[in-house]
């Protein structure tokens, strides 16, 4: 059993219907633009075909895009991939942060160990969980302030402005977030 991960073929799929629907086209009106069929074109939309490099350079130019842009934002197809925690350095506590999750995922997950620069300010676009799982941590968020121990987690929805330090030697959080190039926030100005 290994704990390298393993690479897979990526599902485009999804990230074609995303673009596709975005821009507000029919599938018929992709097939015009692209020169490719309807039936393919939805064939690739339910990753039931995988398009060529030509069919996906044709798709991404009739959705106005780059294949790079596609295969960027596609899901992987199966997706397995463990982190050691000996990734972690042992020995003194300054600041360290270290990836829970490798790669381009819609996911992003850290842990951070020690205090960091308790000055700098997050905002990040999408919605977060932070989750204390060792020692105590003060969040400033949306100008209230708000201790966390052992255990606790906070939620941030996409856009609040946001700062922690760790009141605590050895304090280890994790933070979950979605990755920033997915659209998963709606314009809460409606």
């Amino acid at each position: 059993m290994g704990d390298h991960k393993e690479q897979q073929p990526v599902r485009v799929g999804a990230a074609v219907r995303r673009r596709r629907r975005a821009l507000e086209l029919t599938l018929a009106a992709v097939a015009e633009r692209s020169g490719l069929s309807v039936p393919f074109l939805s064939q690739v939309e339910n990753d039931k075909a995988r398009p060529s490099r030509t069919s996906l350079e044709k798709l991404a130019d009739a959705l106005r895009t780059t294949a790079v842009e596609l295969l960027a934002a596609a899901d992987p197809a199966a997706s397995v991939d463990v982190v050691r925690a000996d990734t972690l350095p042992e020995g003194d506590f300054d600041p360290r942060t270290r990836s829970l999750v490798r790669g381009h995922h819609q996911l992003h997950a850290s842990e951070f160990t020690g205090d960091h620069d308790a000055g700098r300010e997050f905002q990040h676009r999408n919605d977060e969980l932070m989750y204390v799982a060792d020692g105590a941590v003060e969040i400033e968020a949306e100008g209230r302030a708000y201790r966390l121990g052992r255990g606790d987690t906070l939620y941030l929805t996409g856009g609040v402005r946001h700062r922690w330090r760790a009141t605590v030697p050895d304090t280890r959080i994790i933070v979950v977030a979605v990755a920033e190039h997915i659209e998963a926030v709606q314009d809460r100005s409606r």
